[in-house]
């Protein structure tokens, strides 16, 4: 009970996304194409949320740490569930990009 609180509230360990790029976790920026090219963090990969299934080639290995992030968070969130859901074993929503390259 006291862990489901925890979740719905978002309180809880917060999760360390330098260290998990610094051991090799993937960086989705699921924005379009255009909003990658106004500006990005170095390294991601832009696939955009809305062919996210057709293109899960790109995220070769189901057990790599990804991060997905976008604007605002919602289609980051999305686009973690998606992975989530195709079998993919350690995915964590980064929110906004800008945010996250400051967590970096």
């Amino acid at each position: 009970m006291l862990n489901s609180l925890k979740k719905l509230f978002g309180i809880g360990p917060q999760t360390n996304y330098a260290e998990l790029v610094k051991n090799g976790a993937v960086i989705v920026d699921v924005r379009t194409q255009q909003e990658f090219k106004n500006g990005h963090i170095k390294g991601a990969r832009n696939i955009p949320v809305g062919s996210l299934t057709q293109n899960l080639g790109k995220i070769k290995n189901k057990n790599t740490p990804v991060i997905t992030c976008c604007a605002s968070g919602m289609r980051s969130a999305s686009a973690k569930s998606i992975l989530k859901a195709q079998g993919y074993t350690e995915v964590y929503n980064g929110g906004a990009w800008t945010s996250l390259q400051n967590k970096l």
